[in-house]
């Protein structure tokens, strides 16, 4: 019992520490946040579905850092699928130990710091979405 605790203590540091890594680069936030919009069994396109709207960047040097970085590893990891002509990423089978962790920030847009909140377009949404739920009521 104590080994297979152990055991499964060990599995679960690792399964955090990728989903931590994952969603350290922007790029791999927007592109995760693209796929939980997006039908389960759908792909996005790329570079479009990794671009932050608030800060576009040149999108030659994006597919170029997508291709060569973010989705490789985001695919290691079994977070995502991805094709290269057209460019595009899917859900992969770990796909939802991602998602949940934004999933979790929007459904607690209101108690998130400000710091975190302005700039971030979705979590701007949610949060004035979840005042004015509460105001109407």
């Amino acid at each position: 019992m104590t080994q297979q605790r152990y055991q499964n203590g060990k599995q679960v540091i690792k399964r955090w520490d990728d989903v931590f890594k994952a969603v350290t680069a922007e790029p791999r936030r927007q592109l995760i946040l693209s796929l939980s919009d997006a039908h389960p069994d759908e792909t996005v396109p790329l570079p479009e579905s990794a671009v932050n709207p608030n800060v576009p960047r040149d999108p030659t040097v994006l597919r170029q850092r997508l291709y060569h970085c973010h989705l490789p590893m985001l695919s290691d990891h079994e977070f995502i699928t991805w094709d290269t002509e057209p460019l595009v990423a899917g859900r992969g089978p770990r796909f939802e130990e991602v998602a949940i962790v934004f999933e979790s920030l929007q459904s607690s847009a209101t108690d998130v710091p400000e710091s975190l909140v302005f700039g971030c377009q979705r979590l701007e949404q949610e949060r004035q979405e979840r005042l004015s739920d509460s105001v109407v009521e």
